[in-house]
């Protein structure tokens, strides 16, 4: 009786495994993919206009891509930036003939900081000027975030811990937390600081995040989400919440460190819950919440790539006792550090280690 229980089992498990391999795999071949451009680890990117997109690459370099002519212009800057580990040069932001780049800032004897600046828009040269600066300035290559959202007058900013773990609870420093400013850089009256967390730093919003490489406004819901590095397991996609408390490194969110060694519990009462983890780890990387026509059905869906796992998986979670989740593809396009959508054909567009790419239906 045992080995026929046994023998149902394993042969349900084979249907469940070839169930996932051959919706993915024909989904994956309903899509078609395009190298528009050969890059150099490019990082951030955003859309001038329907035939123009502007990216950074970690090195130091700023870039207009035109999709269609494959026309490459390079433009000068004069930020004080050092390409140091996982930093340099990392998201930018238009609007309005405005940007906004975060970066890694070269503060005093290799000490940085993930900061951020901003110019007006030129195509020849651009003048940025610090809006932010994420205090203290650590030497450390590692953990910088970082993504840029604006909802109204509001910049939204992840900024990675540095790999200092329970700085990320200290909400007197920036590391580990979600930054809220206005897009001049003022700070908004309505920060926790002012609202009965006195001991904040005015421009923090929430705090106990590790490293966050995700950062989108719904346009649906009007809501942040961020998504969020573990260390061996422990990624995540969440809504970002005033005031409100992650739990690094106090949770480990499913992961452990590095040596083996547990980090702490998954969630406990008290702390922000994510919306979906990921054990082990796929190196969440940017998101988007998709609106647009050539993917229409995935209306109101979160777009997650990653890193190590080389994938977009979507999201339904309107429903979060029931999320559902869906690999798109895998292992097509090599480590994806961005996504955007096209303002007017709703196609995507991703950053890989190595350049641009172009996915559309078949």
């Amino acid at each position: 009786m045992a080995v026929v229980l046994n023998f149902l089992k394993v042969k349900r498990l084979i249907l469940f495994v070839c169930f996932l391999f051959f919706s993915t795999n024909s989904f994956s071949q309903n899509l078609k993919f395009n190298k528009i451009i050969d890059l150099k680890a490019p990082w951030g990117s955003s859309f001038l206009n329907e035939d123009e997109i502007i990216i950074t690459e970690k090195s130091g370099k700023i870039k207009i891509i035109n999709i269609n002519s494959k026309e490459v212009s390079v433009i000068e800057h004069n930020l004080n930036f050092l390409e140091h580990g996982q930093g340099g040069l990392l998201d930018i932001l238009y609007k309005n003939n405005k940007l906004w780049i975060s970066y890694t800032e070269n503060r005093e004897n290799r000490k940085t900081s993930t900061s951020i600046a901003k110019a007006y828009f030129n195509k020849k040269k651009l003048i940025f000027k610090n809006i932010f600066q994420a205090n203290p300035p650590i030497e450390s290559g590692y953990h910088f975030g970082s993504r840029l959202a604006i909802k109204d007058n509001y910049l939204f900013a992840s900024v990675g811990e540095r790999g200092e773990g329970m700085i990320a609870q200290d909400a007197s420093k920036h590391p580990g937390s979600i930054i809220r400013i206005h897009l001049d850089g003022n700070i908004p009256k309505d920060n926790p600081k002012f609202e009965g967390k006195s001991e904040w730093l005015p421009e923090i919003f929430q705090i106990g995040i590790r490293n966050p490489q995700g950062l989108t406004v719904s346009p649906f819901d009007g809501k942040i989400y961020i998504s969020n590095h573990g260390a061996k397991g422990g990624d995540w996609f969440g809504e970002v919440k005033k005031g409100e408390n992650y739990g690094w490194k106090i949770l480990g969110w499913g992961g452990k460190n590095y040596s083996g060694i547990p980090i702490g519990p998954k969630w406990k009462p008290g702390f922000t819950k994510a919306i979906q983890y990921w054990v082990p780890s796929i190196a969440t990387s940017a998101i988007t919440i998709y609106k647009g026509q050539e993917f229409s059905e995935w209306n109101g869906h979160a777009l997650i790539t990653s890193l190590k796992e080389q994938s977009l998986r979507k999201l339904i979670f309107d429903d979060l006792s029931n999320v559902k989740q869906e690999i798109i593809f895998k292992n097509k396009i090599g480590r994806i550090r961005d996504i955007q959508i096209h303002p007017k054909t709703g196609k995507i567009f991703f950053l890989s280690e190595d350049g641009l790419w172009l996915m559309e239906k078949n």
